[in-house]
């Protein structure tokens, strides 16, 4: 099975550890076929708490490390610094 990815945006890093991401999604509606964005978030894993609000990371999947946690991040593509 593929490991799953995804590319979002950092939301919030108040906690010790974990960083919240929203990823954007974008797809035609089904019948007016205008172009909708849903935004899903996860908490992801940062364990050196390197992640700022505002950077554009990197998330894969992992296993449950707490109970809403399933991700973790593994790069950082853009930083706000």
């Amino acid at each position: 099975m593929a490991v799953k990815e995804q590319v979002g945006l950092v939301v919030s890093n108040k906690m010790e550890k974990t960083v919240v991401v929203a990823v954007e999604s974008r797809a035609p509606h089904p019948k007016y076929k205008k172009i909708v964005v849903k935004t899903n978030k996860y908490k992801a894993h940062d364990p050196e708490n390197k992640c700022q609000e505002g950077d554009r990371i990197r998330i894969r999947e992992t296993r449950p490390l707490s109970k809403t946690k399933r991700w973790e991040v593994t790069e950082i593509l853009e930083s706000k610094r």
